[in-house]
């Protein structure tokens, strides 16, 4: 879990008082301030931090023991080649070791938490603003273990919580069984490309329906006639709903270059991908309809061609083409009907 420590010791005085307030609403996990009458005012949920400068690798000793109660971590700037090395023997060594680096790349970053990949300790990164702090998080898709951020006001602190919470949550998938495939005629689809490598059990969950998804399968698989395009999920016609974070839905007509959607695999595993591009074109269309155990009916239309593909139960790969009465796939089911993409509570039929 990643979390979050404020640096008090930059925050202007008439905004003390309510960046403390907000660090413990938020249930801030730490906070560095070298105030001692600040430090002893702080609740139980709060650890107070203090920090050593290291700028030597005999200082790695020693540095783990409490005082007070409080974390002693290991502070390194890195400005150079021997610093970055200390910042790695730091990291490897220390329970906690807070790093800012001089220099705006993140390359110096990446090679500090590959060095501590394996390590117990957690590794603390400086950064300068909530832009920097979402980058952080992400680098080498492991991130920083913590981010340190010297807020200039509340509104800092419950931002910063808020993109800590950002993760998505795996879902509940369920079986469906195919009834009926209907092909059509010529319609548009949509292709949506990301900025990510798909796994071959992951794709995207589009419906016609708000109440169930199809997980629609990406092209990572090999295909005739073509290369791969394993960033592209070819997912169905532009009235489609798509599941995306937070339980969130738009139509595919809607994506745009720059937004976000969610990537879902064949166990329910979740994550955010950025959208490079929706590509939109007139093909012929079918229209699968599928129901759950339940008896809720799901309903997708899509491309209708050989290489559009569905996913099944362990992630088994159905060409749509070829999809029969009685063959499974894997869907999603919401109970909330829509309104601009929210979930809401209303009466709402949808056939």
């Amino acid at each position: 879990m990643k979390f979050a420590w404020i640096d008090l010791r930059t925050v202007p005085q008439d905004q003390l008082e309510s960046v403390v307030d907000a660090a413990i609403h938020t249930r801030t996990r730490g906070v560095l301030c070298d105030d001692e009458a600040v430090l002893k005012a702080l609740p139980p949920t709060i650890t107070g931090v203090t920090t050593t400068p290291v700028t030597d690798e005999k200082q790695l000793y020693g540095l783990d023991a409490d005082t007070a109660g409080r974390v002693v971590a290991g502070w390194v700037d890195v400005h150079d080649e021997p610093s970055l090395r200390l910042a790695c023997a730091a990291a490897v060594t220390l329970p906690f070791t807070v790093v800012r680096f001089a220099d705006p790349t993140k390359i110096p970053l990446e090679i500090v938490l590959a060095a501590a990949d394996r390590s117990e300790g957690e590794l603390i990164t400086v950064c300068a603003d909530l832009e920097e702090a979402a980058t952080v998080l992400d680098v080498l898709e492991r991130g920083s273990d913590g981010i340190l951020l010297a807020p200039s006001t509340a509104g800092d602190v419950f931002a910063l919580a808020r993109l800590l919470e950002a993760g998505t949550e795996p879902l509940d998938l369920t079986t469906l069984t195919v009834e009926g495939i209907e092909h059509h005629g010529l319609g548009d689809r949509v292709c949506v490309d990301t900025c990510s490598h798909f796994a071959e059990d992951e794709g995207i969950l589009v419906g016609s329906y708000s109440t169930g998804f199809i997980l629609c399968c990406s092209e990572t698989h090999p295909l005739p006639y073509m290369p791969t395009r394993p960033f592209r999920v070819n997912a169905g016609a532009l009235h489609s709903y798509v599941l995306g974070p937070d339980n969130r839905t738009n139509y595919l007509s809607e994506l745009r270059a720059g937004r976000t959607t969610l990537a879902v695999n064949a166990e329910g595993r979740t994550r955010p991908v950025l959208i490079g591009r929706a590509k939109l074109e007139s093909r012929p269309l079918l229209t699968i309809t599928a129901r759950s155990p339940e008896g809720v009916e799901v309903s997708l239309t899509v491309q209708d061609d050989w290489h559009v593909r569905v996913l099944g139960p362990g992630g088994r790969v159905h060409n749509v083409t070829e999809l029969r009465p009685g063959d499974e796939l894997l869907g999603y089911l919401a109970t909330d009907q829509r309104h601009v993409g929210f979930p809401i509570g209303e009466f709402c039929r949808e056939q």
